[in-house]
């Protein structure tokens, strides 16, 4: 059985833990996330990481390399909370990463 493993900073964990999943790493900055990402993608149990968006923003080339290339872990990144974000930017910004254009959403 494959672990589902979320990787965000200490405010946001008590809510994934209500939500019922198990938050196995806390990283308290960008330093502690870059120490902590690399392994859980190498790991055989890991089947899903959810990292916040800051973090995956600190990554290497490298690493984010390997993490497009990979079919498993699945890399699911956490929206950042920014305050005045547009939900259209953010979904924009995925449609970006998913497909490599940018699709202008209006209303």
């Amino acid at each position: 059985m494959y672990k589902f493993v979320v990787v965000t900073d200490p405010d946001s964990a008590p809510g994934f833990r209500l939500a019922g999943v198990d938050v196995i790493e806390e990283a308290s900055n960008l330093d502690e996330a870059k120490k902590i990402i690399p392994p859980l993608i190498y790991k055989d149990d890991t089947g899903i990481v959810a990292i916040s968006e800051d973090f995956m923003a600190a990554l290497d080339a490298k690493l984010l390399e390997k993490i497009e290339k990979t079919y498993r872990p699945i890399i699911i990144p956490i929206p950042a909370r920014i305050k005045g974000l547009e939900r259209t930017s953010y979904i924009e910004r995925l449609l970006q990463r998913a497909i490599g254009y940018n699709i202008v959403i209006r209303r």
